[in-house]
């Protein structure tokens, strides 16, 4: 078998030199500091929220009234909250919604209110909750 001869010039017969040591370690640290900001980015939008509520019950009094009962959990019980608690119709359109105080006590809260409704609801469920209380929920 005939050995491959390359033209001359197009190809070097010096095998490449390794870089420098500083560069090395400067794309060591880019990769580092890459990933420690896909680390906060991920922690910051993936980890566990400072207050979260779900729905427990939720009960049809009417054309025109839900009844929910939530649990809100927090990591600042001192704190109040509020949650926004909202119907929805058959259509899938908000039919009514309510913000509830939650007052400053247990770090497991359980809270009932009553909706009123532009159109017949079929649900009744918890939209969110913060520790931004408007002035007029505040109680202070």
């Amino acid at each position: 078998m005939a050995q491959r001869v390359l033209p001359e010039g197009r190809y070097s017969r010096q095998s490449r030199k390794p870089g420098s040591k500083w560069v090395r370690w400067a794309l060591l640290a880019v990769a580092v500091a890459a990933g420690a900001l896909v680390a906060f980015v991920g922690y910051r939008n993936l980890g566990t929220k400072p207050i979260e509520a779900k729905q427990t019950a939720f009960t049809i009094l009417g054309d025109d009234r839900v009844q929910v009962s939530f649990e809100v959990s927090r990591d600042q019980p001192e704190r109040a909250a509020v949650c926004i608690i909202r119907a929805r119709s058959k259509d899938g359109d908000e039919a009514g919604r309510r913000e509830v105080l939650v007052p400053p006590g247990n770090a497991l809260v359980v809270e009932t209110t009553v909706l009123r409704t532009s159109k017949p609801p079929v649900t009744g469920e918890v939209f969110g909750c913060s520790y931004q209380v408007p002035a007029y929920l505040s109680t202070i």
